[in-house]
């Protein structure tokens, strides 16, 4: 069995929590590049003059000062230093300016992620986590139901949650990157996993109960599943995930999971949540919940200025321009993109890797996240045209945006858009039910009528939004689009090595 010391660390919060700041570079012109979002709810935001952006104008993620966080993050009490782990790779990115100082939230997460990493390398071998180890004998259903006893890994998981943009997602990633190649591990989307879920379910119709032998098929592909995004508003999934998990933990799966919500407060608000709420006790006997309390959105710290995202009165001719220009001496057809279980959906205009839609036709047609990833499976872009202000008349096209940007999101993908107004304007009519209720009442009950005619009160969607606001605001800024343009450039290069 592989050993490894296991440590007890006393951190010193090496960082004071500092207010960050944001760029003021917005242009006037029309159509103008959405460049940033300056109008911060926050007020721990301010605005720079011109002078004092040209100062950080560099500052976040990459050709940051290369500031380390203390020794002590790596140290454990016996004065051994570690030489492997997410707590020492987070010192190693902060060091070579390919990350920005993180807070002592994050160092706090790291903690936990290594901690959770040391328990993993010493219970490998109980965890069958080694995926070139001898397979245990699979015996048939009868002789399974009878034999069959729980068999809990011996290492709880972890459920990490925070506000949006705390870096949770790369956290999570930077664990995921350190563990040995031969692990059965997997890395996915909650939206995919769930729909590879429901396939697998569709695909074993029929048996007593197809959520075991999913169960089974899942724990034979990964013993630690790491799942990004754990946000519950389908009815469909609520009602099985108890059942789900109980059989996925009973067969040893260690479960690593981010959400911007609490255990407690998954599905709030949804229908029949008494039912789901096994779930959240099932969830907590299994994994350790741990905040990530950072008021700061690193996405927010990106530099803007080369961003596609469109507002004006002729945004929406500027964007067809655009999509012409990317895909070239391409000539854009209508196209069709295959989906799960034989479904097909039908893309306007493609070439080049490049699609373009209406917004209409992405968001206003029952459609969801299976055929977003299915678009984004065969196109690294989209040109959307026409995207609107969210309220009560369309809350159903607001929950399949706040989708489709997880999915490009989740694909690294590229978004060019024209838009009725800025991603913060988009929300303005999109809000939670405390915040209905701290609204000031109008002086008229006419005026408090048409308030209330426009006013769309979600939970769900007014807790999604500010995610959505945020990776809007990354996806538009120059660290995103050099990282896809590279991504690109490299896949291009791989099919010509491929072709030759």
């Amino acid at each position: 069995m592989r050993i490894s010391v296991r440590s007890l660390r006393q951190l010193r919060h090496v960082y004071q929590r500092q207010s960050c700041v944001m760029i003021n570079n917005l242009v006037a012109e029309k159509p103008c590049y959405f460049e940033k979002c300056c109008q911060i709810h926050n007020s721990a935001y301010r605005v720079l003059d011109q002078a004092e952006s040209n100062i950080f104008k560099n500052h976040p993620f990459i050709n940051t000062s290369t500031r380390s966080i203390s020794a002590d993050a790596v140290k454990i009490t016996n004065g051994v230093t570690k030489k492997s782990g997410p707590l020492v790779e987070y010192e190693r990115r902060i060091a070579n300016g390919e990350l920005v100082d993180g807070d002592s939230c994050q160092v706090e997460t790291l903690t936990e992620l290594q901690r959770l990493y040391d328990e993993l390398v010493e219970h490998a071998d109980e965890c069958q986590l080694d995926r070139n180890s001898e397979k245990p004998v699979r015996h048939g259903w009868l002789w399974s139901r009878l034999l069959s006893h729980p068999s809990h890994s011996p290492v709880k998981g972890l459920y990490l949650y925070g506000g949006v943009g705390t870096g949770k997602t790369m956290l999570m990633d930077l664990f995921y990157d350190q563990l040995p190649s031969n692990w059965k591990k997997k890395r996915i989307h909650f939206h995919d996993f769930m729909l590879n879920v429901h396939s697998l379910l569709q695909k074993h119709k029929g048996l007593s109960d197809p959520l075991d032998v999913v169960a089974g098929e899942i724990s034979d592909e990964a013993v630690l599943l790491c799942l990004d995004e754990f946000m519950v508003t389908d009815v469909a999934d609520a009602l099985i995930l108890n059942r789900l998990f109980r059989h996925l933990f009973s067969k040893g799966i260690i479960l690593v999971s981010t959400s911007n919500r609490a255990p407690d407060n998954l599905y709030e608000g949804g229908l029949q949540r008494d039912l789901f709420l096994p779930f959240i006790a099932t969830l907590k006997e299994r994994c350790i919940a741990h905040e990530i309390g950072s008021s700061t959105d690193y996405r927010k710290m990106t530099s803007g200025g080369q961003g596609f995202y469109l507002v004006g009165s002729d945004s929406s001719g500027f964007l067809k321009k655009k999509f012409q220009q990317l895909i070239g001496e391409g000539t854009p057809t209508p196209q069709e993109v295959e989906v799960v279980m034989g479904r097909k959906l039908h893309v306007p205009l493609g070439a080049n890797g490049c699609a373009y839609f209406p917004f209409e036709e992405l968001c206003d047609k029952p459609l969801g996240a299976a055929d977003y990833f299915g678009l984004f499976k065969k196109f690294h872009t989209l040109a959307l045209d026409g995207i609107p202000i969210f309220g009560l008349s369309n809350k159903a096209a607001a929950h399949r945006f706040v989708t489709l940007v997880d999915v490009i999101y989740e694909n690294k993908a590229r978004l060019l858009c024209s838009a009725d107004g800025s991603p913060l304007d988009l929300f303005q009519k999109i809000v939670t039910i405390s915040e209905a209720k701290q609204r000031a009442p109008r002086t008229s009950s006419r005026s408090r009528k048409n308030d209330e005619a426009d006013l769309c009160v979600d939970n769900e969607l007014g807790f999604a939004k500010d995610r959505t606001i945020s990776r809007l605001t990354e996806i538009n800024s120059r660290e995103y689009l050099e990282h896809h343009a590279l991504a690109e450039k490299k896949e291009r290069e791989d099919q010509n090595v491929v072709e030759a």
